[in-house]
């Protein structure tokens, strides 16, 4: 996903740019509300989220908000101090997506900008048709988050069902462990991996398909499309 991080600090958008790097995010660093504004030409350019600090230099933070959201549908996730809770109420009624202030924990940023991308996001059906993904023999119904394999459903867990959508929706790329922690359990990597390598395990058990999901070591996972 490219995010776009608007904030005048350059320390904190180097140590941020870093850690959402790791996470597979595609960083651009605006240090202004201008360059900001300049960034998002045309109707978003492709940003997924805009991580918008409220202490710039040239605009209030908040004016920059209602700009965005007058020029694109783009999330808007404030990042600030401000803590009180009218700074909170009219940040949302300028239209941003969602608040976090600082000092904030890393894991639950991550979570926050992989929720509002998910509300936000238009319904894609991916391949196969609205709603349903297929990977060869291995069909997967979103709305009903239903599983089959050559006709078969398979009954998998909330967590299996969605380690599984979401590598199935972007078949050979490899999502790092840490997104991947983020993404299904909404938490941060530390102690939580022998998690996630139970249920990629479980997985492939259950799929009885075991080459389906391929571990790229050091990395994380990633899904090998099955031949029709």
């Amino acid at each position: 996903m490219r995010l776009l991080l608007v904030e005048d600090d350059n320390h904190v958008a180097a140590a941020l740019s870093a850690v959402l790097a790791r996470h597979g995010f595609d960083v651009t660093h605006a240090r202004s509300g201008e360059e900001a504004l300049q960034a998002l030409v045309p109707e978003g350019n492709g940003f997924g989220v805009v991580l918008l600090d409220l202490g710039l230099p040239d605009q209030d933070g908040y004016e920059v908000c209602g700009k965005i959201r007058k020029r694109t549908s783009t999330p808007v996730i404030m990042v600030t101090a401000r803590s009180d809770v009218r700074s909170r109420i009219h940040g949302l009624n300028l239209g941003a997506d969602d608040y976090v202030v600082k000092p904030y924990d890393t894991g639950e940023l991550l979570a926050r900008i992989h929720a509002v991308s998910r509300r936000t996001a238009p319904e894609d059906a991916g391949p196969g048709g609205e709603g349903m993904l297929r990977l060869g023999a291995v069909h997967i119904e979103l709305p009903t988050r239903q599983v089959s394999v050559d006709g078969s459903v398979v009954q998998l867990t909330r967590k299996e069902f969605d380690l599984l959508a979401l590598l199935a929706q972007r078949p050979g790329v490899v999502f790092r462990r840490e997104q991947i922690i983020s993404e299904v359990w909404r938490t941060s990597w530390e102690g939580t991996g022998r998690t996630l390598e139970v249920h990629v395990a479980s997985l492939r058990a259950k799929l009885r398909m075991p080459a389906l999901i391929e571990t790229v070591r050091g990395v994380g996972y990633r899904l090998v499309a099955p031949a029709s």
